[in-house]
């Protein structure tokens, strides 16, 4: 897990939600911004693998946008704002694995065929007969 929150820059404004009159006067909501495309703490390839899949969250300029205004206080926002950031990235690192294609076994096929079968025979069962 990489640390490049040297990189992030800040912005704050007026939050909406809970805080009553601090609400209009404080500004308690955090946007944090990096532009992953000057990073220092990562190679090329891994810019790529960030920019393709944060394509959504990344603006025409380069810079990943991230707002927060869950709480209160600017403090608190700014160190979640900070947290969720290091981990979208850091999330958007892992290559899954490759799923290999397999084909079922004739016990399965088997097993399918005859759970078939039993079905029915039962749905037949219930039918009335002349």
């Amino acid at each position: 897990m990489k640390d490049f929150t040297k990189e992030l820059s800040y912005k704050t404004s007026r939050s909406s939600g809970a805080g009553g009159q601090n609400v209009n006067k404080v500004e308690t909501s955090v946007t944090v911004l990096w532009n992953v495309a000057e990073s220092e703490f990562f190679n090329d390839d891994e810019k790529v693998l960030i920019q393709s899949k944060l394509k959504n969250r990344i603006n025409a300029e380069g810079f990943l946008f991230l707002t927060v205004s869950e709480s209160r206080t600017q403090l608190m926002n700014k160190n979640k704002a900070i947290e969720k950031i290091l981990e979208i990235v850091n999330k958007s690192l892992i290559i899954p694995k490759k799923r290999i294609a397999t084909k079922p076994s004739k016990a399965q096929k088997q097993k399918r065929l005859d759970t078939k079968k039993k079905l029915s025979d039962k749905k037949e069962n219930r039918r009335f007969k002349f």
